[in-house]
């Protein structure tokens, strides 16, 4: 008889999945969500996708990443805040920061799964003591489920000398003429989405996470002097139209009112020539850093339609937090997180070092204000300009209903689950025989294909360095704690976010009843996934920020001040 050969296996049809994060991209910063800002990749992504505009991130970047790649909530996982800079093993509270080994990441479910898994640009979910060695690599990204990542270790990072991790070592920066840190890493994300030939095809995970537009803002010139005038008109005038066109996107509602310019920062009319002339270079860069971002997105985009993997990945495009007000009111040129000596006139002499590697500038606090139109304040705070960012899904085989803006509320816990869900697996209840710590978040899939799909969550809880707030509804109600005060004094404020999408009007006065109500389900949620519930945050971290009304922050006293990072060169791992 002739022999009968067996049926090749079918193909394995799960989308690959691309996650782009964003770092300090406030909510209007897009051209998809109502920037002047020349984004055409990401807008294109949204034309084809989906635009939701009531996702809410953790309003710093670890936490939010910690939420987004375990889908628990911070305090559950201990990073609450930022990672341990030496970490205390004694230390169990939500205040540890380091996460724990039984809450699995989305890059070891997908893993689990047969996907191949690779992550590419920042980290920072580790404390600062572990060196990469073995026994002091815990927490970095490699035993966190990624086959492979080559990125930076800590927040942030120089765009054109990189301080780099290639898998478990550091590695020196490459000297290559021209280079930039966000060319790399997406010429390497391209490389992990190339089909191997002659093998089964493996879907991929990618997670693609830039350090635009965080400082330093550093890009070249031409995309710098792409942007000549556009912010002369300043940032008061910059919030009214970015208003005007979201609304004309239908982004936020015809009825959204612009609260008034944050206090402390300065009125644009109130500068000097001079300082306008300064102050608008200082965006111009910002604006050139996130197109040349979209000019690295139009390549995975282009790459994943030339080799037929397009119409069949599920892509995000995301911001970690709202945009970032460190710099106060003069920015930063010379160096980052360090007071900016030098005047205007100064600044203006040296303009031209701006976006090169002879300076590593954030900047002024008002574009920040900007940046989040029409919410109020900005990273770190417990507003909606804090913690709302844009949130864009495509997926051409699993959405049809192309460039419509989803109303559903989304917390960024929501997005793991998402991607198991869509990768057809979900989150363990044990591994290896210990218990997994439960996940929060639910899956959005359901809004993929129906507008009117009710949301996966109703409520949720938000505490960052004593500040708090919490989502019911509609409803959201915000305290703003003063360092080191008793936490019953907290100034409650509540707001009606179906009526007011920008928190403008506190009716805390008028709803004292359901204020009240929100105040319990605040203790209840907290109690449910923070050990403590509440308390003051670590010095390290309280000190970054005072949340008062002053125009700048304060220094940091010396003895908080980090050690320089380590670098290859200075690394004590073997080479």
């Amino acid at each position: 008889m002739p022999s009968v050969q067996a049926a090749p296996a079918p193909a394995d049809q799960r989308p690959n999945i691309v996650l782009i994060v964003l770092d300090d991209v406030g909510f209007s910063d897009l051209g998809a969500f109502g920037s002047e800002i020349r984004t055409p990749a990401i807008d294109a992504i949204a034309a084809g996708g989906l635009r939701y505009n009531h996702f809410d991130t953790k309003a710093v970047c670890s936490p939010t990443r910690a939420a987004l790649l375990t889908g628990r909530n911070p305090q559950t996982i201990r990073m609450a805040d930022l990672p341990a800079m030496k970490l205390n093993p004694a230390d169990l509270t939500r205040d540890r920061g380091e996460l724990p080994q039984n809450a699995q990441t989305i890059a070891q479910v997908l893993g689990r799964a047969g996907y191949a898994t690779s992550g590419f640009g920042k980290w920072h979910l580790a404390p600062e003591s572990e060196d990469g060695t073995p026994g002091h690599n815990a927490s970095w990204p490699r035993q966190r489920g990624f086959d492979q990542f080559y990125g930076f270790f800590l927040g942030w990072t120089d765009q054109y000398h990189p301080n780099l991790i290639e898998g478990n070592r550091r590695i020196p920066a490459p000297e290559t003429p021209g280079y930039h840190f966000s060319v790399d890493i997406t010429n390497r994300a391209i490389a992990a989405l190339t089909p191997k030939a002659g093998q089964p095809r493996k879907p991929a995970f990618v997670y693609l996470a830039y350090g635009a537009g965080h400082s330093p803002i550093q890009v070249p010139r031409p995309y710098i002097d792409a942007y000549n005038g556009m912010y002369l008109k300043g940032w008061d005038k910059l919030r009214e139209d970015r208003l005007t066109r979201q609304k004309a996107l239908g982004i936020v509602p015809a009825n959204t009112l612009l609260p008034p310019r944050n206090p402390g920062d300065r009125a644009w009319a109130d500068l000097t020539q001079t300082e306008q002339a300064v102050f608008a270079r200082f965006m111009q860069v910002y604006a050139g850093f996130l197109t040349h971002t979209d000019e690295q997105i139009a390549r995975v985009v282009a790459h994943l339609k030339a080799t037929g993997q397009y119409d069949n990945t599920l892509l995000i495009v995301m911001s970690d937090n709202g945009a970032a007000s460190e710099a106060g009111q003069k920015g930063s040129f010379e160096k980052m997180y360090r007071p900016n000596t030098l005047t205007p006139e100064q600044m203006l002499a040296r303009i031209d070092e701006l976006g090169t590697d002879k300076t590593q500038s954030e900047y002024q606090r008002p574009w920040a204000m900007a940046g989040v139109t029409p919410l109020r304040r900005y990273k770190v705070w417990p507003y909606l300009g804090g913690v709302r960012t844009p949130l864009i899904v495509s997926w051409p085989k699993g959405i049809r209903d192309h460039g419509a803006i989803r109303k559903q509320y989304v917390d960024v816990v929501d997005l793991a689950p998402t991607l198991a869900d869509a990768a057809r697996t979900g989150f363990p209840a044990a591994v290896s025989g210990r218990k997994e710590i439960p996940v929060a978040g639910k899956s959005i899939r359901a809004s993929f294909s129906s507008a009117a799909a009710p949301s996966a969550r109703t409520k949720q809880y938000f505490e960052l360095r004593g500040n708090r707030a919490i989502t019911q509804g509609k409803w959201r109600a915000v305290a703003m704690h003063q360092q080191m005060a008793d936490f019953a004094a907290d100034k409650w404020e509540l707001f009606d976010t179906e009526a007011d999408f920008s928190e403008s009007t506190d009716l805390s006065a008028k709803y004292p009843a359901r204020l009240a109500e929100l105040k319990r389900l605040w203790w209840s949620e907290a109690r449910k996934y923070s050990t403590p519930a509440l308390a003051e945050a670590p010095e390290a971290f309280r000190l970054r920020e005072r949340f008062d009304d002053a125009p700048d922050r304060v220094p940091l006293p010396a003895h908080l001040a980090p050690p320089p990072e380590p670098t290859a060169a200075t690394s004590s791992q073997p080479r």
